[in-house]
């Protein structure tokens, strides 16, 4: 999901809401080991990475954000931490409205976030889950064919791949087929649907109720499926 990032990162005006309001998301947690730190609040708009919030964080963990949302979307965590490593250091999750906590490690930022409260999120993980499966199952593809000494094993490894590609591939077309109603599904389409058959896309869009099929994803969605009729 990282390429779906660009590089420029912006401030924006913070949005004041109150702490009651109906359409506030409320995210909190604690990043265990952590002393010292700043930790922002982030999203993409407009194909720029903006800052919504930031908190700097002495002496532990806790953070909490209020944010005013229109709808489910992908945020980001982003700690900036003082250890020279530029990995880890950023946890995407499905935002919405209400109350969301995510507990991590300042070491295992982003592999040991646990992230609550948000059922787009819980969706979202199961999706992630399974494409994890098959990177894994290309990876053990790749170092048997380091392995084999002959054609004809490298034919069968090869036929092996290919299908692992097209299942990958058909997993995230029936994925989205079977979950219209959920906002990450238009979301998948366009960050995870680059080699998928257009036809496939067209059919994923048709299927959207109304609300999402004018979100944030669902209108690029949208317009990536009339760039590719035309």
């Amino acid at each position: 999901m990282k390429r779906f990032l660009l590089a420029l990162i912006i401030t924006v005006p913070l949005i004041c809401c109150t702490t009651n309001s109906e359409n506030s998301m409320h995210v909190s947690g604690t990043i265990n080991g952590l002393r010292k730190g700043t930790l922002f609040l982030q999203k993409v708009q407009d194909s720029i990475l903006v800052n919504l919030d930031s908190l700097e964080i002495k002496g532990n963990g806790n953070f909490s954000f209020e944010q005013v949302i229109e709808e489910p979307e992908i945020f980001y965590l982003y700690l900036e931490k003082a250890d020279n490593n530029d990995f880890n250091d950023r946890i995407t999750f499905f935002g919405e409205k209400g109350t969301i906590t995510i507990r991590t490690t300042w070491n295992q930022f982003e592999q040991k976030a646990k992230i609550t409260g948000s059922k787009n999120q819980m969706l979202f993980e199961q999706y992630k889950a399974m494409l994890s499966n098959f990177n894994k199952r290309d990876l053990e593809l790749s170092q048997i064919s380091l392995a084999a000494e002959d054609s004809i094993n490298m034919d069968s490894i090869k036929a092996l791949v290919e299908s692992n590609y097209r299942n990958h591939f058909k997993y995230i077309v029936n994925f989205a087929l079977t979950n219209p109603n959920s906002y990450i599904t238009p979301y998948i389409a366009i960050t995870d649907g680059k080699e998928i058959n257009p036809i496939y896309l067209d059919s994923i869009y048709a299927i959207l109720p109304d609300s999402i099929a004018n979100s944030k994803y669902g209108k690029i969605l949208k317009t990536k499926v009339s760039k590719t009729k035309n």
